[in-house]
C-alpha cells in the first residue's frame, strides 16, 4: 500500500470518527457523570463492536446486509429502540444524586456494554466499512494486509476520537457543577439520542 493512499485515508478516516454520532455522543456524556477515564475505557466496548463489524466485513459476510432487507431492518429497530431506552434513562437521571467524589454508580462494564450495543445496533456502521474502506483498496496487492491495516488506523482514529469527546464532556462537567445544570445537559444529551435513535429508523439501505 503507497504512503499518499494512507496519507488520504487518514485524514477521512478521522473525519468520520468524529462525526457526532451517537457514540461519541454517549462518551461525552458519560465523562460528564463519571469521569474521563470511565468514559475511555467504556469505549473499548464500542472498539470491540467496530472489531466485529471488520471482521464480517473482511469475511465478505457484510453482503447480507445489503441482500437481506429483514436483517437490515430488525438491526436497525433494535438500535433505535436502545436509543430510546438510553434517552429515557438520561432525561429521568436525578443531577443531585451525582457525587463527585463516590464511586460511579453504574459500573465499567454496564458502560461499555452501553458503548458496543449502540455501535452493534447501527448497520449504517457496517455498510460504512463496506463502502469506505474498500475505496483505499489496491486490488493488485494482497487484500488482507491492506484491509488489516486500515482497519487497524480505524480503531486507532477512532480511539482518539473517544478521547477527544470524553475529554470535551469533562471541561462541561466543569460548566454544569450545579444540579440545574446537569440536569439541562442530561436532557439535551437525551433530546439529541432519540434524535438519533429517529435518523436511524428513518435511514434506508444505500
Amino acid at each position: 500500500m503507497y504512503i499518499s493512499t494512507i496519507a488520504l485515508f487518514v485524514p477521512a478516516c478521522f473525519a468520520l470518527n468524529m462525526a457526532p454520532g451517537p457514540n461519541n455522543l454517549l462518551s461525552l456524556s458519560n465523562a460528564t457523570r463519571y469521569g474521563f477515564r470511565q468514559s475511555c475505557a467504556a469505549g473499548l466496548g464500542r472498539l470491540l463492536a467496530f472489531v466485529g463489524m471488520l471482521t464480517l466485513t473482511s469475511a465478505g459476510l457484510a453482503a447480507v446486509l445489503h441482500a437481506s432487507e429483514f436483517i437490515f431492518y430488525g438491526i436497525k429497530i433494535a438500535g433505535a429502540a436502545y436509543l430510546f431506552y438510553l434517552a429515557v434513562q438520561l432525561w429521568r437521571t436525578n443531577p443531585s444524586l451525582d457525587v463527585e467524589t463516590a464511586s460511579p454508580r453504574v459500573g465499567l462494564l454496564s458502560l461499555a456494554r452501553q458503548e458496543f450495543l449502540v455501535a452493534a445496533g447501527n448497520p449504517k456502521a457496517i455498510l460504512i466499512f463496506t463502502a469506505f474502506l474498500p475505496q483505499f483498496i489496491n486490488p493488485a496487492q494482497p487484500v488482507t494486509p491492506q484491509f488489516a491495516l486500515l482497519g487497524a488506523l480505524f480503531l486507532a482514529l477512532e480511539w482518539v476520537a473517544i478521547a477527544a469527546y470524553a475529554y470535551m464532556g469533562l471541561h462541561m462537567r466543569r460548566w454544569f457543577a450545579q444540579p440545574r445544570g446537569k440536569r439541562i445537559f442530561n436532557r439535551c444529551c437525551s433530546v439529541l439520542l432519540a434524535s438519533a435513535g429517529f435518523g436511524l429508523l428513518a435511514s434506508r439501505r444505500a
